[in-house]
């Protein structure tokens, strides 16, 4: 009985730190000004309101923030799972010289930190005349070796026997990744999704780096132009943190149910 309890308290307290942040940041986003600075606080709010959310949508111009966030999400997710798809197949279904190679260089790109390679990326994208567009941001972290890898080592589970099938029967390369590895690898394709959405929509220092034109601010240049040293307005600012939850809660929903069969493939899948 003891042991059930301390592992129930313990669970509870694990969920308590887990949950109670969020829900403190829902709750005081609907509460006006005077109220949030109230003592002693409340998680509920007396007089909910969502005034906060208008003001935030309408008068900060947060919908052209949010649609510049959804925008580079969206298309960099896309590319890199289009590019991961592809170079997983090729690395994990084909026999060609150099092909170790190839892996253990896209592999190595993994030690290399984001740090060191800023300055060059940053002088490539200048010469590409894509500084300051949504593009610099999207196409510069797009393709990663993180996802090659999760989609290499899913792909290699996949039955040689069934592509040979069809290879026999005439079908074409582009047709076989396409119609067949693609629809058997939804899991790894949708964890990645998830991984490259969230990472993208989160990304501060590269949309820093690269947009100076506040009308291409995304979501988190955005929220960090709002925290003055002297000046805060502390309704918006919860209320845009608020609203920058969604589309990515909305997503782990959405694909949760994919998550655990694509996580455990580079651990199981030969």
């Amino acid at each position: 009985m003891s042991l059930r309890f301390a592992r129930g308290f313990l669970i509870g307290l694990v969920l308590l730190f887990f949950v109670v942040p969020p829900l403190w940041l829902l709750f005081s986003a609907l509460k006006p000004e005077t109220e949030i600075f109230a003592w002693p606080p409340s998680l509920w709010p007396q007089a909910p309101t969502l005034e906060n959310f208008r003001r935030a949508w309408s008068q900060d111009n947060f919908a052209q923030f949010f649609f510049n966030s959804t925008f580079v999400s969206v298309i960099s997710a896309a590319i890199s799972v289009v590019t991961a798809v592809m170079a997983g197949y090729a690395l994990s279904k084909f026999r060609f010289r150099g092909e170790t190679f190839f892996f253990l260089l896209i592999m190595s790109a993994l030690m290399i930190p984001l740090q060191i390679i800023l300055i060059p990326i940053f002088l490539v994208l200048r010469d590409l005349h894509l500084l300051n567009t949504l593009w610099g941001v999207i196409l510069a972290p797009a393709a990663t070796p993180t996802g090659v890898f999760i989609m290499r080592q899913y792909i290699r589970g996949i039955p040689d026997s069934l592509l040979e099938a069809a290879r026999m029967d005439g079908t074409s390369e582009w047709r076989i990744l396409w119609r067949i590895v693609v629809p058997l690898s939804l899991p790894a394709i949708a964890t990645l999704t998830a991984f490259n959405f969230v990472a993208r929509w989160n990304d501060y220092l590269w949309p820093f780096l690269v947009i100076n034109d506040n009308s291409q601010w995304t979501v988190q240049l955005a929220l960090a132009s709002n925290v003055g040293q002297w000046d805060i307005n502390w309704p918006r600012l919860l209320a845009m943190s608020v609203l920058s939850v969604i589309p990515t809660l909305t997503l782990f929903v959405a694909l949760q149910r994919f998550f655990m069969g694509g996580l455990l493939a580079g651990a199981t899948k030969e």
